[in-house]
């Protein structure tokens, strides 16, 4: 069992606490941009092993392109079925969905993040834009990419995040 899920980054700040000098105020990024990346995270809660491609858009169109990365990348012989639960976006239900023939959805009950096990993956993706200020997508991507590879590279960070002790039972 995998699991899967969105995030969105954009040019709006992500704002965190910040240390700042006793009577000063912090300085903020204002900006109010209305512009998104979308991260599509395919994780294994079992083993941390995880594919976050980066996309213009969260459309079926773009839900089809990164099933295909993902089935290419966790099954490229075809040989296993890939069970990935997915909440009810439009996106992810869409009849017109392309779906490669070794991935099954499964549809989680509505207004339940928490059962989500890739949700948690999303705050140390956020954690490398946060208090930044961004002036293009092009700019915002940099960091992200480099987030994305850094996690692929630390799967025992991505389990420690992702690893609700129901799916890494489902996986055990």
């Amino acid at each position: 069992m995998w699991a899967e899920d969105e995030a969105r980054p954009g040019l709006k700040p992500v704002a965190r606490r910040v240390w700042a000098v006793k009577g000063r105020r912090p300085t903020a990024n204002g900006r109010t941009g209305c512009q998104w990346l979308y991260v599509y995270g395919f994780v294994h809660p079992a083993s941390g092993r995880d594919l976050e491609p980066i996309l213009p858009a969260a459309d079926t169109d773009r839900m089809a392109a990164a099933l295909g990365e993902f089935a290419r990348w966790a099954g490229p012989a075809g040989e296993r079925l890939l069970v990935v639960p997915v909440d009810n976006a439009g996106w992810h239900v869409a009849r017109r969905l392309a779906v490669p023939p070794d991935v099954v959805r499964h549809r989680l009950p509505p207004r339940t993040p928490d059962l989500q096990p890739a949700e948690p993956l999303w705050p140390p993706l956020r954690a490398v834009v946060a208090n930044e200020g961004f002036d293009d997508l092009e700019a915002l991507e940099r960091p992200l990419i480099g987030r994305c590879r850094w996690l692929i590279d630390h799967p025992e960070v991505v389990r420690g995040a992702v690893g609700f002790h129901w799916a890494v039972a489902l996986n055990g």
